[in-house]
C-alpha cells in the first residue's frame, strides 16, 4: 500500500472524507495542499529530499482567489507532476461527471484512477486506492457506462461528420451537399438519412438532439 500521499484539495469537507478513508485503510497521514502550485512545489521538494510521494490525489477544479497562481487546474498539475516524477500514481477525486472530460485524463495524462465526489464515495475511494496499489486502473462508473453505450455503435469519420454538422446547426437537407463537396460517400440524401437512422436505432435514441448530446459528452465531436 502507499506510504507517502499528497492531496490537492481546497474543500475541507472532501479533505475530511479522504482523511477518514485513508485512516480506515491504515495508510499513514498524507500531506495536504490547498492549491496546485503548492502541491507541485511539495512534489519537487520531496524528490530533492529523496523522499518521493507514492500517490497524488487531486481535484480537477479549484476556487479562484487573489493569489498569483501558474497552474489553473488539476489536469495541469498532473501533467507537470508526471514530468517531474513519471512513476507517480495519480487519482482524480472530483465532482466532474462528463465522460468527455474524464476520458482524456486516462488517454492523455495516463491517470491511474478517477472517483466522482458523491454520496457514499468513501467506499469507492477505498476500492480505487486498493486497485491502484495493485497497479490496476480504476475507471468510474460514468465512464464505464458511457463506454458500454458507445460500443453499441462504432462511429466512423463519416458518422462523426454528420453529427458534427447537426451540432453546428446545419440543416439536414444541406448535409448531402457538404458530403459531396468533401468527397465523403455515400453523399445521397436518402443514404445519409438511412445511416443517421441506423445510428439512432443502434444507440436507442429517438431524435437527433439525443445523439448530438451523447457525442458531445463522449468527446466524439
Amino acid at each position: 500500500m502507499f506510504e507517502r500521499i499528497i492531496i490537492a484539495e481546497d474543500q475541507e469537507i472532501y479533505n475530511n472524507s479522504l482523511r477518514k478513508t485513508l485512516e480506515d485503510m491504515g495508510i499513514p497521514k498524507p500531506d495536504y495542499a490547498f492549491y496546485c502550485d503548492l502541491t507541485l512545489a511539495k512534489i519537487r521538494k520531496a524528490l530533492s529530499d529523496n523522499r518521493p510521494y507514492d500517490l497524488l490525489v487531486t481535484d480537477l477544479y479549484f476556487e479562484p482567489d487573489e493569489s498569483a497562481r501558474q497552474l489553473p487546474d488539476g489536469a495541469a498539475l498532473i501533467k507537470l507532476a508526471k514530468s517531474l516524477q513519471p512513476t507517480l500514481k495519480t487519482l482524480v477525486f472530483s465532482a466532474e461527471s462528463r465522460p468527455g472530460i474524464i476520458r482524456p485524463l486516462f488517454d492523455d495524462l495516463h491517470i491511474d484512477g478517477y472517483v466522482r465526489k458523491a454520496r457514499g464515495d468513501a467506499g469507492v475511494l477505498k476500492d480505487a486506492l486498493e486497485r491502484i496499489a495493485r497497479h490496476d486502473r480504476y475507471y468510474p462508473k460514468e465512464l464505464r457506462s458511457a463506454a458500454a453505450q458507445q460500443n453499441m455503435h462504432s462511429f466512423t469519420n463519416y458518422d462523426k461528420t454528420i453529427v458534427r454538422l447537426l451540432a453546428e446547426g446545419t440543416p439536414l437537407k444541406n448535409i448531402p451537399d457538404y458530403l459531396a463537396k468533401n468527397n465523403m460517400q455515400p453523399a445521397g440524401k436518402s443514404s445519409m438519412e438511412k445511416r443517421l437512422n441506423h445510428i439512432k436505432s443502434a444507440m436507442n435514441f429517438t431524435n437527433n438532439e439525443q445523439l448530438v448530446l451523447f457525442c458531445r459528452e463522449m468527446g466524439l465531436i
